[in-house]
């Protein structure tokens, strides 16, 4: 007996904008070879993927190479990927393990980050919201001091303290999300990013005087 036929879809009038593939529909695809839904899975995500290492290693040379190698390993170990989390989550971590792996060899080179970026709960603390508000006159003065006080504070912290900083208050991720990523609760997190953000309010003390 043959199966009933299956009616085709009215296709979509023209100028209609067309549905995005979920990443799980991309990432089956890609598991049976696809490349071109990897390379979409690739440029949907490589923006803010870049953006979380370049933020913790301060380079744009180290971040590129580190994003580059984050796909191309999670492509090798795609077939692997049993689907438990979100594509998203299970790149991310792979890209957090890279890079704290890369910070841990590479010691002696200060990280920067953007003051602009950088909100370790700002709205709290007056004497950095002044510092780095643009409608304050003292922002264009203190602007380059504050950027170097504060690069070497944030290396003064544990790779695992720095990276929730990052996570959290400049890439905005829940604290859920970020134990995911980093394999821990929510608790843990929660009280890394309490620990990081009293060092470097004490770092930054003598010059918030």
């Amino acid at each position: 007996m043959r199966p009933p036929a299956v009616k085709p879809s009215d296709p979509p009038p023209p100028g209609a904008p067309t549905a995005e593939p979920e990443d799980s529909q991309l990432v089956h695809r890609a598991q049976g070879g696809d490349l071109e839904a990897y390379d979409l899975l690739v440029r949907r995500h490589q923006e803010r993927l870049y953006a979380t290492v370049y933020h913790m290693t301060s380079n744009h040379e180290d971040a590129a190479d580190i994003t580059q190698d984050t796909f191309i390993k999670a492509y090798n170990a795609l077939k692997g990927f049993k689907g438990d989390c979100l594509f998203f989550t299970w790149i991310y971590r792979i890209a957090v393990n890279r890079t704290l792996n890369f910070l841990k060899q590479r010691k002696n080179r200060a990280p920067g980050l953007s003051l602009n970026d950088l909100d370790f709960n700002a709205e709290h603390d007056p004497d950095i919201l002044a510092l780095i508000s643009d409608r304050t006159p003292r922002r264009d003065i203190d602007l380059v001091e504050l950027q170097e006080k504060l690069n070497a504070a944030m290396q003064k912290l544990s790779e695992v303290h720095r990276m929730v900083v990052v996570l959290h208050d400049i890439q905005g991720m829940p604290h859920e999300e970020i134990a995911s990523l980093m394999d821990c609760n929510a608790g843990t997190v929660r009280s890394r990013l309490f620990y990081a953000r009293q060092q470097l309010q004490a770092y930054l003390s003598d010059y918030l005087k």
